[in-house]
């Protein structure tokens, strides 16, 4: 196969000489007033809906279901071109064929049968006790994705609105890209890989997590949700990546409710910090106040120290960016040590972001068909960190994250 016909791929050798759709967005930095997401609906509407106006543990259903949602050009080109890729049958299976059901309870957790990622979706290739691991080159990374795949490059926009061009030559750039996801959970499942040529490890940093941010501010959906899951916690590829899709459902965890860690917002940076109550797994909110960027650092901060710790931990991003749980987890240490029930065992579910969240994938049409709230909950539960492990984890992570937020502070000052 000569140069002309061969596959283009996402490397070093391909990448420079070729063109990808590229979608600019101008950096946001205040939200404004921001929305809860509270039930189904359909991705063209917006569902009835709270105002983002302090802790979760007292909403109440809005009587306006109808309100039509303004689109953004990113999220129709987005789909778009997601379908366009389920057309060319780029995708291992049809996700939207998998049956999906809210169970009955308090939460509405919600199951999906998807037997097609059971079976075909890529094996873990590392350690599972290791957060931090070098990057691999011989291992399974996205340079190793061909450019089909590709929905669009994502940059800062260097003018004062945000464009899409349908080709655009990469040239010397190592692009932030977001891909289709070929084993889909849901309807518009993609994955956001940033600078896709530096070859970042799986571990997540304030900048990269700004741009997740960044980006579901610029979807403009509260239907899009973002997640990310470190090494440890069911991520499978140690290439840096978070996953998006569209859920026309709130996730139960966006129901629990929440108090509040600290009287005042955290060390002057206008983010109201929480921890979940009554959720069977243990974990923090962080609601934006005036910055993402603010945002960004804390919670980046806070998840580079559970990193040096060396503890698994999740993160899901909602309400448009708006809203950021992290949960550290322990459920393939439990599972190493035999402490979890041969029943859970058997469902060969793995725990990451999404499923934390209360979207259940369930890879037997057995355990699809008998599932209830309550083994949904026991299920969860033994991800969570046992509650005195939390709070020593949360309150060393916070001193040393408030201590990082401090120095970033006197270096600017400095400047």
């Amino acid at each position: 196969m000569d140069d002309d016909t061969k596959e283009q791929l996402l490397n070093h050798r391909d990448l420079p000489k070729s063109k990808l759709p590229r979608m600019t967005f101008v950096k946001k930095d205040n939200l404004g007033k921001s929305k809860r997401v509270r039930s189904f609906g359909d991705l063209q509407h917006v569902p009835d809906m709270d105002d983002f106006s302090g802790s979760s543990d007292n909403m109440s259903p809005s009587e306006d279901e109808d309100a039509v949602m303004s689109r953004s050009v990113f999220d129709m080109t987005l789909l778009a071109k997601w379908e366009a890729a389920a057309e060319d049958e780029l995708f291992r299976y049809d996700v939207t064929a998998c049956p999906t059901k809210c169970l009955q309870g308090k939460y509405g957790f919600i199951a999906q049968l998807n037997e097609g990622r059971a079976t075909k979706k890529r094996a873990t290739e590392f350690r599972v006790d290791k957060v931090c691991q070098d990057f691999d080159e011989g291992k399974f990374n996205f340079k190793k994705v061909s450019q089909k795949e590709v929905i669009f490059a994502l940059e800062e926009a260097r003018s004062v609105s945000a464009s899409f061009d349908n080709a655009v030559e990469v040239g010397e750039a190592s692009p932030n890209v977001i891909l289709i996801n070929v084993s889909p959970i849901e309807y518009g499942h993609i994955l956001l890989v940033p600078s896709v040529l530096d070859s970042l490890p799986q571990r997540i940093h304030p900048d990269h997590l700004l741009l997740a941010l960044q980006m579901a501010a610029e979807a403009n959906n509260p239907f899009f949700r973002v997640g990310y899951n470190s090494l440890g916690a069911y991520a499978t590829i140690n290439h840096l990546h978070f996953q998006a899709y569209y859920l026309a459902a709130a996730f139960p965890v966006e129901r629990a409710p929440t108090v509040k860690l600290f009287d005042e917002k955290f060390c002057g940076s206008s983010v109201l910090v929480s921890k979940l109550a009554n959720y069977p797994v243990r974990g923090l909110v962080f609601e934006v106040g005036d910055s993402l960027t603010a945002m960004a650092e804390l919670v980046g901060n806070f998840c580079l120290q559970l990193q040096a710790m060396n503890q698994p931990f999740n993160v899901l991003v909602v309400d448009r960016g708006a809203r950021v749980f992290v949960f550290p987890q322990c459920f393939a240490e439990r599972m190493a040590h035999g402490q979890v029930p041969e029943h859970i065992v058997e469902t060969g579910v793995n725990p990451a972001v999404f499923e934390i969240a209360g979207h259940i994938l369930l890879k037997r049409s057995q355990d699809y068909t008998a599932c209830r709230e309550e083994d949904a909950w026991e299920m969860l539960a033994m991800a969570s960190l046992p509650e005195d492990q939390f709070e020593r984890l949360i309150g060393l992570c916070f001193v040393k994250a408030k201590d990082m937020l401090l120095e970033d502070i006197s270096e600017d000052d400095d400047d």
